[in-house]
């Protein structure tokens, strides 16, 4: 009687509902049959006309013309999302580009820093577009502000995407490894088999097995016993070790930047030169560098040797160059003898001594017009050529003409280490010291070094001095070999060539972070190695009794990523497993057919896939309160 009544009642109210439906849907055909009428005649009044339209509204399912109220972010609110998206993993990829592309600038176009010669010269071979790099900062890209700015951004998106990161593998590392799901057979890599084994010593021989293995262990009690087991944590660690190390070579290259110096001393034969800063040719240094930072040292170059090939198609190239060193550290150190070679420097503390350059160094004597000799000494004439043509001036300040009078004179020209007449030309003919000779041109006046801007001791300012003239009107130049004498119109004096001596330019760098920085590059290396090459992997045992009193066993393998390995693992672990746990001699020929084999076939893979969390996790069971979210919370 209950039932029948209950059954009743629901069709009743069923029966209410179906003819409120009706009604209200005759309703709606009133309204809509009335409003057809009413546009047909057109004498509707404006009362007639807002009930229709309020009647519209009331059956019309688009949303109304209000404003929707939507919360302003704030301040507090714009701050957090920039800093979302600052330490997003796409921002961090578009200021790596960026980066990249900063620095063509750098490789391309004349860089102060390195060699202010060419950008001067750059800035006088192209008035358009020099003052257009300078407002761009393109001659100093590495320290101009925009490429500071995107250094210093990927710099703290690389930090804001690292610790979170790190404290969330922290955590997945103290958490267990998730509990075995209910139906391990919808698991991509699965196999089963029955055994004579109890359950428990089966469990115990799992979990031995998958420690030899290196697999993080869990024991749990459900579905009758299982072993829940993980693999590949590296992987992660091996990409926070790449992000870290970008950031170790980030602050590696701020340093270098930030700390260094760099200066040239070019040294003639038997000359020597000491680490301060008054000794240099030229010197740059960045902007947190002090003069305390150079290390003591001191040293003197005894001899040069440079061996060229002497015959066929790469005659006159160069064989070796070494520059034979006296050396001593600190103030009171001890000489001992030291080699630098091209590209074998000399390390002092953080500084390395490298060779650069070398070249030829006439020695000449010049006597004023009353005989005294006004200057001696060698004097270093630069490379124009790969066979050493070189050219250079000879500057004497203290001088006396023949009156009696102050002057200064000025020798231009060029040095030839193997100058050969039958060529017809003044240039070397090797770059071997064979057949020397020195073409100069000779002048007097102000040499502009006594007041006024800095002058290159190489180049000769003739604008304020006149050339000498020989007895036919024409410029005063002669040809010196070593030993003759150049001897000036109306006794104004003479300059001899005394003979030849070498010299070696050598670059003195003092870089910090230099280990820092192939340090964080061998281990972003590894790190990545790691990220791509290791994976992540989850393996479930699970044994229990069965009807027939044997044990059934099942294992299942979950990869966290795609990997052709997976099933041979699996299969080589349950190879393993049938030792401890063999296969029952009495199972039937179907379960013979599924023994020890792992199944990969795709159906079942896709419904492991539709079932199983996207961590891997297994899916809880509604219906079943062991299959709470304790597994799948880890």
């Amino acid at each position: 009687m209950s039932t029948t009544g209950t059954g009743k009642g629901a069709a009743d109210a069923a029966a209410d509902e179906a003819g409120e439906a009706t009604e209200t849907a005759e309703a709606r055909g009133s309204a809509g049959a009335a409003a057809d009428s009413g546009a047909e005649s057109g004498s509707e009044s404006a009362a007639d006309s807002g009930s229709e339209r309020a009647a519209a509204a009331q059956l019309s399912t688009a949303p109304g013309e209000e404003k929707l109220n939507v919360p302003s972010l704030g301040p507090l609110g714009w701050l957090r999302w920039f800093w979302r998206q600052l330490t997003s993993m796409r921002v961090a990829l578009i200021l790596l580009f960026l980066l990249s592309l900063g620095a063509i600038p750098g490789s391309i176009i004349p860089q102060t820093p390195v060699d202010a010669l060419k950008v001067e010269q750059f800035r006088a071979d192209h008035t358009t577009l020099a003052p257009l790099y300078d407002k761009l900062q393109l001659f100093d890209v590495y320290t101009s502000v925009w490429f500071s700015a995107i250094y210093i951004l990927l710099f703290v998106s690389l930090i804001g995407c690292i610790v979170p990161r790190t404290w969330q593998f922290v955590g997945q590392l103290r958490a267990r490894p998730p509990r075995a799901p209910r139906r391990l057979d919808r698991m991509p890599v699965y196999t089963t088999w029955r055994t004579a084994a109890e359950p428990e010593e089966t469990l115990a021989a799992a979990r031995s097995l998958l420690r030899r293995r290196r697999f993080r262990t869990h024991r749990d009690g459900s579905g009758g016993g299982a072993v829940a087991s993980e693999k590949g944590y590296l992987r992660e660690v091996g990409n926070l070790l790449f992000h870290i190390a970008l950031i170790v070579l980030l602050l590696a290259f701020a340093s270098g930047q930030l700390f260094k110096s760099e200066g040239r001393k070019l040294i003639v034969q038997g000359d020597g030169f000491s680490n301060v800063l008054t000794q240099y040719d030229d010197f740059q240094s960045g902007s947190l560098f002090s003069a305390d930072m150079l290390d003591p040292f001191a040293f003197r170059l005894k001899a040069f040797h440079a061996t060229y090939e002497e015959s066929g198609p790469n005659k006159g190239t160069p064989r070796d160059y070494r520059a034979d060193i006296a050396f001593a550290k600190g103030a009171d150190g001890t000489e001992r003898d030291e080699t630098i070679k091209v590209n074998h420097p000399l390390k002092v503390g953080s500084s390395k001594i490298y060779l650069i350059a070398n070249g030829y160094a006439p020695v000449v004597t010049v006597k004023d017009g009353k005989g005294n000799i006004a200057y001696r000494g060698p004097v270093p004439f630069l490379q124009q050529d790969n066979n050493q043509t070189s050219s250079g001036v000879v500057k004497v300040t203290d001088y006396l003409d023949a009156k009696g009078r102050k002057d200064q004179l000025g020798f231009q020209g060029f040095f030839v280490p193997d100058f050969q007449p039958s060529s017809g030309t003044m240039f070397s003919q090797s770059p071997s010291l064979k057949n020397p000779a020195m073409f100069l041109t000779a002048y007097h006046g102000n040499l502009g070094v006594d007041g006024g801007p800095a002058q290159n001791v190489y180049q000769l300012d003739t604008d304020n001095m006149t050339k000498f003239k020989d007895k036919d009107g024409g410029p005063f130049a002669e040809k010196l070999v070593p030993g003759s004498t150049m001897k000036l119109p109306n006794g104004a004096g003479s300059l001899t060539f005394d003979g030849v001596k070498k010299w070696a330019n050598f670059q003195v760098s003092h870089q910090v972070g230099n280990g820092w920085a192939l340090g964080g590059a061998l281990t972003a290396i590894a790190g990545l190695a790691g990220s791509l090459f290791i994976q992540r992997r989850r393996v479930w045992v699970r044994a229990y009794a069965a009807e027939d009193g044997r044990t059934v066993v099942e294992m299942a393998a979950l990869g966290r990523s795609e990997s052709a390995r997976l099933p041979d693992e699996l299969a080589s672990l349950a190879t393993d497993m049938q030792a401890a746990a063999p296969v029952a001699a009495e199972s039937s020929a179907a379960d013979a057919a599924s023994e020890g084999a792992p199944s990969t076939d795709p159906a079942s893979a896709d419904a492991a896939s539709a079932d199983a969390p996207a961590d891997g996790a297994a899916a809880p069971d509604p219906a079943d309160p062991a299959e709470a979210p304790e597994g799948a919370g880890k």
